[in-house]
């Protein structure tokens, strides 16, 4: 049994691997607005051994691919894709999605309104890593949200 003061000491903070992470933290914050809380570097400065980013007030670790070392995550493009899906809310999804394509993102959904009050849409960055974003514009109830699942996945 937790106490609650154990409870909020804990989070999960993503790790994701990519093959450029300096291009990488670039398309993060041209597209997110994230900003570098700190980046290491390997002695010869040319590739990401550790870098923190923060989006708005939500974290995200990344490294370069060193398939060398085999404790290392693999990148998307070593596995053949990401079986990872990053969710973020944010407060304009339309710009977030159109600035994501406008910097090399492939649309893997378009933007729509979904039945449980959110315009959303998925899309994958040019690392390999999938990504979902929404703005909520609606708030339901349990039993709103349930009646609108029922609707929206009646044939």
């Amino acid at each position: 049994m937790h106490d609650r003061t154990d409870i909020l000491n804990w989070r999960i903070i993503p790790h994701i691997t990519v093959d450029d992470a300096n291009a990488a933290i670039a398309f993060y914050e041209r597209t997110f607005g994230a900003r570098v809380i700190h980046r290491y570097t390997v002695p010869d400065g040319d590739k990401i051994l550790h870098a923190a980013l923060d989006f708005h007030g939500a974290e995200l670790f990344l490294s370069d691919d060193f398939p060398e070392y085999s404790r290392q995550p693999s990148s998307p493009a070593a596995l053949g894709g990401s079986p990872v899906l990053l969710h973020l809310d944010v407060p304009d999804v339309d710009a977030v999605f159109t600035r994501a394509l406008e910097q090399g993102a492939r649309a893997d959904m378009p933007l729509m309104d979904q039945f449980w009050g959110a315009r959303y849409g998925q899309f994958t960055d040019p690392f390999g890593h999938r990504w979902a974003v929404q703005t909520q514009r609606q708030y339901l109830t349990d039993e709103q949200l349930q009646e609108a699942a029922r609707k929206a996945f009646t044939h």
